[in-house]
């Protein structure tokens, strides 16, 4: 079922990130970690959905989105980005695979960490983030999305990397099978992955070889 909602508020959270607030249908659910298909309603939008992730919590009267804006003038985020207040959207109802299972290691690539956006803040308000790590990586420092409140929440259990930036003051590492070795505890434990295809699939496979069970490897299929 779709539905028709007005852009109530935009910001920018890092240089190319963007973060709107938007009217919440009545009696809309979803799941943290969950996504909707999303378009502009407008005539030569409409049809042109793309799929995007709840950053806000159930229980709030607004839903909120954190989208990347992609510079390619004829691309839907570019158009978003343009969008003021008052703005029409339409949404569906919420989807997807990733959800919360148990604690675990959270692997982010970019805007890969949008779905785990609602599940680390329901977990933080629930009192219920101990026992998670969170692996976020990110090509310079000024793409990190959100990086005091994931500090705020994760303490010393968010681990920024940074590839391409030489003078970056955190970690430089890829995250390999290397890295993975290096930095995770128990490989037992349930592992959320999630960011580029290319990425998914390498790092899904790793933490398989390393000795993951393949249930407790979560991503987006």
């Amino acid at each position: 079922m779709d539905h028709t909602v007005k852009i109530i508020s935009t910001e920018h959270v890092t240089h190319n990130v963007k973060h709107f607030v938007v009217e919440k249908p009545k009696g809309f659910q979803f799941v943290p970690g969950q996504a909707t298909d999303l378009s502009i309603n407008e005539p030569e939008w409409k049809d042109n959905k793309h799929p995007f992730t709840f950053t806000s919590l159930n229980d709030e009267p607004h839903l909120e989105f954190t989208i990347k804006i992609y510079e390619n003038p004829h691309g839907v985020t570019h158009h978003l980005g343009q969008l003021k207040p008052g703005a029409e959207l339409i949404i569906s109802d919420a989807w997807g695979a990733i959800e919360y299972k148990g604690p675990g290691y959270f692997i982010a690539g970019g805007a890969g960490i949008t779905p785990f956006i609602a599940i680390l803040r329901q977990l933080h308000k629930d009192g219920k983030l101990g026992g998670n790590t969170l692996f976020f990586s990110n090509k310079t420092d000024r793409d990190i999305i959100l990086k005091d409140e994931l500090e705020a929440m994760l303490g010393t259990h968010v681990h920024f990397t940074i590839t391409n930036q030489k003078d970056s003051k955190y970690d430089q590492r890829r995250i390999n099978a290397d890295f993975l070795k290096a930095e995770v505890k128990d490989f037992k434990k349930h592992f959320y992955v999630c960011g580029p295809d290319e990425m998914v699939k390498e790092i899904s496979e790793t933490l398989e070889k390393l000795g993951a069970k393949p249930d407790a490897v979560v991503f987006e299929k």
